[in-house]
């Protein structure tokens, strides 16, 4: 039997991206290798690290909770290599103090102050667990007091209450069509960061950042960088959210996983029977016959809609609904012949 990721870090399933990211901070504070010394802390830092690389992955979390770990990094028991998860296969191969330094802002945060090298982090327990800590790296001062008598673990003067306050994400809207979100697609975005140097200046520059949009995406989807903000002493960078926007099809509506189309018909089909050529979003027609219709007549094509994200080889269906069109003017002579003709 596999890791369970989810167990490791002590989420349940459901856990969302914030409750992932919290729970990787609070567990890798308990067992980073500076602070516990005990018998097998490194593993398990950097089985944290590992649980914390795939679940905070949209895609690599999608392939393990329907696959396992044996899929994700191979098959099943007895399966080729890459066969459940369609050929995709994952080894870790992150440095986990680097996803810690990461996530922190500093790769030594229980060093001495006056010791070596690494960045020095003070922390304040507010009476709970590491998770409640406040953060900030020495030397930013950012929210540094002076404490009325006392002292702070040999440093007079001076309380341990220093705090790194984090700038709100910053949110930019992507515009996709359709017809990429059907098939997926690929979007590089570039950004403009003010990046601080190491002898403290700072300048703008730019980055390319890539979205891998998966098919079946929704408008509304969000994926986040963390950090890739403005550097400023004493403040951890926003993230960086791209919001997937749909841009209006010409053709085509989307409801949920499935493709609605309009079809126009004459009245004379509408009531006597026949056929519609209905366009696919996948680029092929479909022959749709039919034997009597009403303007609130709705038909249903099997497995041509949407690709179904979280389900992987499934889609959802195509909606055909009929724009009737009346005619304008009608003949004495054929007034008579339906007035004559139809129910009232």
């Amino acid at each position: 039997m596999g890791k369970d990721y989810y167990k490791i870090l002590g989420v349940p399933r459901a856990a969302s991206e914030d409750e992932i990211k919290k729970a990787y901070k609070k567990m890798a504070l308990k067992y980073h290798p500076d602070k516990n010394k005990g018998p097998g802390a490194e593993d398990k830092f950097k089985e944290i690290a590992e649980a914390y690389e795939v679940l905070s992955d949209k895609q690599k979390r999608e392939i393990f909770d329907r696959y396992g770990e044996e899929g994700l990094k191979g098959s099943p028991a007895g399966g080729p290599a890459g066969s459940a998860s369609g050929g995709f296969t994952y080894e870790f191969r992150g440095d986990p103090r680097e996803i810690f330094t990461r996530m922190f802002g500093g790769d030594n945060p229980f060093g001495n102050m006056f010791g070596g090298g690494g960045s020095t982090m003070f922390m304040q327990n507010n009476g709970n667990d590491e998770e409640d800590m406040d953060y900030t790296p020495f030397g930013g001062f950012s929210g540094l007091s002076f404490m009325q008598g006392g002292n702070s673990g040999g440093m007079p003067g001076v309380s341990t209450r220093l705090k790194r306050r984090r700038d709100a994400p910053i949110q930019h809207e992507v515009s996709v069509s359709l017809d990429e979100l059907y098939t997926g697609c690929t979007k590089k975005l570039k950004i403009s960061r003010r990046v601080v140097s190491p002898d403290g200046t700072s300048s703008l520059q730019e980055k390319i950042l890539t979205v891998d949009i998966k098919p079946g995406w929704k408008a509304g989807t969000k994926v986040t960088f963390p950090e890739e903000g403005d550097q400023y002493p004493g403040r951890i960078p926003a993230d960086v959210m791209f919001i997937i926007k749909e841009r209006q099809h010409p053709t085509f509506k989307r409801e949920g996983n499935d493709i609605v189309y309009t079809a126009d018909v004459s009245l004379q089909k509408a009531l006597c029977g026949g056929q519609v050529t209905v366009p696919t979003i996948s680029g092929t027609n479909i022959q749709l016959p039919f034997i009597q219709l009403n303007p609130t007549t709705v038909q249903k094509i099997l497995d041509q809609g949407m690709p179904i994200s979280k389900c992987p080889g499934k889609r959802g269906d195509m909606l055909v609904k009929f724009n009737i069109k009346f005619p304008t003017n009608l003949p004495p002579a054929s007034k008579e012949l339906l007035y004559n003709a139809l129910p009232e």
